[in-house]
């Protein structure tokens, strides 16, 4: 909340306009309050990222158990965040789209999204399942104005990563990406604002990597 809302006067601060609202992506009523709030001060909404995720709750799920040994709760932790977080906020602000007749929505999946990872079986199947998500509702509201896209980040230089990995760790993952470096969140974000623009206006059902050539290999 608090980052949330120094981002969010950074932006007013710079010529923009943004607002901080704090809710869970897996409460319909917290989704319902977004929504309503920022139709309240903006009149309508375009663009939605769903960017919510994560992987391994501590404490529940330990990276290195594989699919015969997880943790069941672990297991549906994973899948809630992951793919409710991204079917909620769909349903509801997709709602709101669907009255004004247009909007746009980019779901963050993942280079995993596409290919397998070992000791990461609950993640690497709710972020397949976000593409075939994506796919199935452009699908269906193509016709209502409504395009969907998903975006597959390659391993990215954010606290979620840094800050559970130690530097010899990152270093090897980095190591990954035929590019030899982490991604930057800037550089995703990128995307997400072009697939939200008008310059993507016939994009739809699409999934796009950002890996630094990882997918290529």
């Amino acid at each position: 909340e608090e980052e949330g809302n120094k981002r969010a006067a950074e932006i007013n601060a710079n010529g923009g306009k943004a607002l901080f609202i704090k809710g869970n992506v897996l409460d319909e009523k917290d989704m319902e309050k977004v929504r309503d709030i920022t139709l309240e001060q903006f009149g309508r909404i375009d663009g939605l990222v769903n960017g919510a995720g994560g992987n391994m709750p501590q404490g529940v799920i330990q990276p290195d158990q594989d699919v015969f040994d997880m943790n069941i709760d672990g297991l549906r932790q994973v899948l809630d965040l992951n793919l409710m977080g991204t079917i909620i906020p769909t349903k509801i602000i997709g709602s709101a789209m669907a009255k004004q007749n247009g909007g746009s929505i980019v779901n963050i999946s993942s280079i995993l999204g596409m290919v397998a990872s070992q000791n990461s079986p609950a993640y690497v199947a709710a972020k397949h399942a976000v593409v075939g998500l994506t796919k199935s509702a452009a699908v269906e509201y193509a016709t209502k104005k409504i395009r969907i896209n998903s975006i597959g980040p390659g391993y990215i230089d954010t606290p979620l990563l840094t800050n559970t990995l130690d530097q010899e760790t990152i270093d090897a993952v980095a190591n990954l990406h035929p590019m030899g470096r982490l991604g930057q969140a800037s550089e995703v974000a990128e995307l997400a604002l072009f697939l939200n623009s008008n310059k993507a206006s016939f994009i739809t059902g699409a999934y796009y990597n950002v890996d630094g050539g990882y997918l290529a290999q």
